[in-house]
């Protein structure tokens, strides 16, 4: 399948599994020196691979290809694969816990270890500017820096990754950890893990799968 395709499915996963529901959130994909990304008010029931908005990462106009304009946070996608080379996809979500802490503008602390996929002990709040915004890119780049996701007050979740598969993954994963914590907070609250507990999960993570022989050696 090819960017176009692969962002259709990758639409469609995310509503089956809950994450986003009719046209909320948004998905981009890197493509050379532009981005593919979903077209704004359009249903991931009838998306199709032709709709899919094709953008310049160096263009500031908003300037785009396609029969249908692209989502509406095409800014926040964009600036993000500009600044962060190690992405090649951006995933939003209106996912249900995720936006529950995003109200309470509550960050995830340490509850679990897979917050080591995130790059760090927690996975912050960017602070609220109108959706659409440069306002609203700015704050999301800062509550990234360092971190492959983030909250966004009022709003859900951003994540970015390598490749689009992975930054699916981690959507899941930060609603997996969102959902976690606001159940512990209803039980007298979690108990947390510590900053070498989960820098040495990282560690563990770079050699976590399946591994060569002489990788093991």
């Amino acid at each position: 399948m090819g960017h176009r395709e692969d962002i259709i499915a990758a639409c469609k996963a995310l509503e089956a599994d809950g994450l986003n529901r009719g046209a909320s959130g948004n998905v981009s994909v890197r493509d050379g020196d532009q981005m593919l990304i979903t077209p704004s008010a359009v249903g991931y029931d009838v998306i199709a691979p032709e709709m899919i908005a094709r953008m310049s990462l160096a263009d500031d106009s908003g300037a785009w290809e396609g029969p249908n304009k692209p989502s509406s946070e095409w800014r926040f996608h964009r600036d993000i694969l500009r600044a962060r080379p190690d992405f090649n996809a951006v995933v939003h979500t209106h996912a249900p816990y995720a936006t529950i802490l995003a109200i309470a503008r509550k960050p995830i602390p340490a509850v679990h270890y897979m917050i080591a996929a995130f790059g760090g002990p927690d996975i912050r709040v960017c602070d609220y500017a109108r959706y659409g915004t440069a306002e609203l890119s700015a704050h999301i780049l800062v509550a990234m820096d360092g971190r492959n996701g983030c909250l966004m007050a009022n709003h859900g979740m951003v994540v970015g990754a390598s490749d689009l598969t992975r930054a699916l993954w981690l959507a899941g994963e930060l609603e997996a950890l969102a959902h976690q914590y606001v159940h512990t907070l209803a039980i007298g609250g979690p108990v947390l893990l510590s900053d070498a507990e989960i820098e040495e999960t990282a560690r563990g993570f770079a050699s976590y799968g399946v591994q060569s022989k002489d990788s093991t050696e």
